[in-house]
């Protein structure tokens, strides 16, 4: 594969004083807003950073480059960043996030690997971020400086960030203007901009699962507050590159091209708990004629097949530890590979993860140390030279690579390591199954390949020399990424055996237990803590405050037994019932219960698609269930020809509005179902998210009729669980001697007074108007990609977005509620809990990258 030329190439880099001045944000807010202008955006970074570039990469849907003259030497630099721009299309600019402060680079070095250092390397303009919330005119000195102290810069413009208040702005762009430098724009203090920390810096993009509300949000405010046209204009003063594009193919002297079908394949950890790595390794090794299959050690529970060798990056396993360890197929899998000979390269988190332990968790074991958190951080950048003979290259092999790290690790005896690291003996580099040389290369050390090729062909030598025991079947790498189970598969029910190799034997084999009763799965069964929650719908994240200090209050009281009465007579009064009307009940799936208990129905139906806890209960309690089954060609509407088929059954259950079509049945068309002889369930769990609960068939004629409501979603309290019964009185009190003393706690009982209070019903019905009109966003952008939806009363929304995409969406970090575990629905279809706005955009942008992409597919 021959480079292009990149021609021109428009671009910017972004630096600042120091680390801190909110570069970051800044820099991913100008690439996503020229995205959103439709630009193509090549990002990169100065120094070595992997938490920074998966933001860049959120916000361009490109890799970043990481720019780093120590890492790659000072004559690659420019060509990968020409690689970046035309790779794997060209690019209209190029935006490069500095690192720490303008002039900051290698400690005793001058200032080499800078960012002014990256700036003069590829001849970039500079554009300051400067953090003015505790300064005003003084920032002009600081540019002032920055702009002149090195005549080989081109410092073009300054965005002033943090702003207290409007005349705070306009004193600093002043003074700031009146030293020759242009202001691009005065950004306010904004909490919502900011991206959380832990003990590494940024916590990932890929760990964030509102990480694409954020960068909306973010893109947002860059588009209101900067001058991105002058900014477009400065960039495109710079000069050509006057550069080739960097190349692996030519860097390994290699012709390119597809891999042959015998390939190696080279697993590649991935997933959130190993987000650290630099694109060249991925290209590099398949520039060698390796296969590359990414999997995560946190989901997935087998190698992909035919694994011959194995890198194992940087992340987080002290974070994801316990899952990590729990996930035992593959950690005996992993071990029994490394042990009978696989090529292995672990760097940093990898080591750890082959570890004995960390923090106590148990680990692979494949490495005789224990690792455990520190108190000291330790980085810096380092130069190597191996040891031994190993899969990375002959003893003598030099490296240049970074340490980056908050763990510290114990080495047991008898080990041997891998590198001298300035001098240091450091890293482990065994040959476990007797090879003649270290087939395993463990360390700290962060290395980028870009600066050491060789080791990627050594490597995939030494891959292709452990032969699978059965050729590789795929065309294409294998891009495994898991799901709510473990591998993430476009047919659930499907379990592929992987084959062993020569260097591994062992193989895991393991089931979907979230499926086993599809009328006992939930939508919180979807989650995780790296997705964003569209599949739960809990209206908040928290209750409002005025709730929480009323729950706090009632921790006073618990020592004393629960008492309903105050609690029935309030939801009475505020539905015009009378006491005995009501029952309190340990959320809707008490009273499904009760229900089946209560009642001894000989023709019980349930009206599907609806919520499956209602038939769950039933059958539980040995009722023998007649599904009816509404129709997406009918809008999901209870039609005549439905009432028909309900026929002459004893007891009737149907949701009000449905949960999971959305659909709103008139209360007269639901009503008329109840005749004598019948008793008529209807489910208004989300009732009180209609505005004006129209169609609730409460107060009204309630004879034979029961409704079951919930109050857990409104307000924030699954947890706690409250819901009560209203209707028909001899069925109630039927109801009520079926329930255990005490069911409803303290809690809930508290729950249900406050949440009828005049203030807070005036909540509800400002809460559902707002609902109502993010739903109405929502719908609208599903309309404009063409996807199908159903029911548009309630707070979420049923879509046909097709098979596979549920799956596709939790690989891009968005949970939504599966379709097929309702009757009457298949894996085409999805629930969408409603979220503001900010959220349903990055959900539809991602919707529309795969189904973009689905459209190449079948094109090509």
């Amino acid at each position: 594969m021959s480079p292009v030329d990149p021609g021109p190439l428009p671009r910017v880099l972004v630096a600042a004083p120091a680390s801190g001045h909110g570069k970051t944000t800044i820099a991913v807010g100008i690439m996503a807003a020229l995205a959103r202008r439709g630009l193509t955006v090549a990002p990169a970074k100065v120094g070595p950073d992997y938490i920074d570039p998966g933001y860049h990469a959120l916000a361009t849907g490109r890799a970043s480059r990481t720019l780093d003259p120590w890492l790659v030497g000072e004559g690659r630099v420019a060509p990968l960043l020409a690689r970046g721009a035309t790779h794997p299309a060209p690019a209209d600019i190029a935006v490069i996030e500095g690192v720490m402060g303008l002039l900051d680079g290698r400690l005793g070095a001058d200032g080499f690997a800078s960012s002014a250092h990256v700036a003069t390397l590829t001849r970039t303009p500079v554009v300051l971020v400067v953090d003015i919330s505790s300064t005003s005119r003084t920032v002009a000195a600081t540019v002032h400086g920055l702009a002149t102290i090195d005549p080989t810069l081109d410092v073009v413009g300054v965005v002033l960030n943090k702003a207290g208040t409007s005349r705070h702005g306009a004193e600093a762009r002043r003074a700031v203007e009146a030293v020759g430098v242009p202001v691009w724009g005065v950004l306010p203090r904004d909490a919502a901009m900011h991206v959380p920390s832990r003990h590494l810096g940024l916590v990932p993009a890929a760990e964030r699962g509102e990480a694409a509300a954020t960068l909306d949000h973010i893109a947002a405010v860059a588009e209101e507050h900067l001058d991105l046209d002058a900014l477009l204009t400065a960039a495109t003063t710079a000069p050509p590159l006057g550069v080739t594009p960097w190349s692996p193919e030519v860097t390994l002297g290699v012709a390119g091209g597809p891999p042959p079908s015998d390939a190696p394949v080279v697993a590649v950890a991935g997933g959130r708990a190993f987000t650290f790595r630099y694109p060249e390794t991925v290209e590099l090794l398949e520039a060698a004629g390796a296969r590359v299959a990414e999997f995560d050690p946190a989901r997935d529970e087998m190698l992909p097949e035919g694994t011959s060798g194995l890198y194992l990056g940087g992340g987080f396993p002290e974070v994801h530890a316990r899952t990590l360890a729990m996930n035992r197929p593959l950690v005996h899998q992993v071990r029994s590979a490394v042990a009978t000979g696989m090529p292995t390269i672990a760097e940093c988190a990898g080591m750890l993860y082959l570890a004995e332990s960390i923090d106590d968790h148990p680990m692979v074991g494949s490495l005789p140390t224990r690792s455990a958190m520190g108190r000291r951080l330790t980085l810096g950048y380092r130069g190597a030279t191996s040891i031994v003979d190993s899969v990375l290259g002959p003893a003598g092999t030099e490296v240049t690579g970074h340490e980056f790290h908050r763990t510290h690790s114990t080495p047991g005896a008898g080990a041997t390591a891998a590198w001298l690291l300035d001098g240091r003996e450091d890293g482990f580099a065994l040959d476990p199954a007797g090879t003649g040389r270290a087939t395993l290369v463990a360390s700290y050390l962060h290395t980028h390949w870009a600066g050491s090729p060789a080791v990627a062909t050594s490597f995939v030598a030494a891959a292709r020399a452990c032969r699978p025991s059965h050729p590789h079947p795929h065309p294409h790498p294998l891009r495994t990424t898991a799901g709510s189970g473990s591998y993430r598969q476009q047919h659930l029910e499907v379990r592929q055996a992987i084959p062993g190799t020569a260097c591994s034997s062992s193989s895991g084999e393991g089931g979907d237990a979230a499926t086993a009763d599809p009328l006992r799965h939930h939508g919180d069964a979807e989650l995780s803590d790296d997705l964003v929650d569209l599949a739960v719908n809990v209206r908040l994240s928290h209750p409002p405050q005025w709730l929480t200090a009323a729950l706090t209050d009632e921790l006073t009281s618990v020592a004393a037994y629960p008492d309903a009465t105050a609690a029935r007579d309030a939801l009475a009064a505020r539905h015009g019932l009378s006491r005995d009307q009501v029952l309190p009940t340990s959320g809707g799936a008490e009273a499904f219960t009760l229900l089946a208990r209560a009642l001894s129905p000989r023709d019980p139906v349930v009206v599907h698609p609806q919520f499956t806890e209602p038939e769950a209960a039933l059958r539980t309690a040995g009722h023998d269930v007649r599904r009816v089954l509404l129709r997406a060609r009918d809008g999901f509407a209870l039609t005549p020809g439905a009432v028909e088929e309900i026929g002459d059954a004893d007891l009737v259950v149907i949701g009000n509005p449905t949960n999971p079509t959305g659909a709103l049945h008139p209360a007269a068309t639901v009503g008329a179902l109840a005749r004598p002889g019948r008793v008529l369930v209807v489910d208004e769990a989300f009732m009180d998210a209609v505005p004006g609960e129209a169609e609730s068939l409460l107060p009204g004629d309630l004879d034979g009729v029961l409704v079951v409501r919930s109050l857990t979603k409104t307000w924030a309290v699954a947890g706690i669980r409250a819901g009560y019964v209203a209707g028909d009185r001899a069925l109630v009190e039927q109801l009520s001697t079926h329930q255990t003393h005490w069911s409803v706690g303290s809690l809930a009982l508290r729950v249900m007074r406050e949440t009828v209070a005049p203030h807070a019903l005036a909540e509800a019905d400002r809460a559902a108007h707002e609902t109502t009109r993010w739903r109405r966003h929502l719908v609208t952008g599903l309309d404009s990609l063409g996807v199908p939806t159903a029911g548009t009363s309630a707070p979420f929304v049923l879509a046909r977005v097709g098979p596979g995409i549920r799956e596709e969406l939790r690989s891009g970090g968005w949970a939504v509620r599966r379709g097929d575990t309702f009757p009457g629905l298949d894996t085409t279809w999805v629930r969408i809990a409603v979220r503001g706005p900010h959220t349903i955009d990055g959900l539809l942008r991602e919707l529309a990258g795969i189904l973009h992409r689905r459209d190449d597919t079948r094109s090509a």
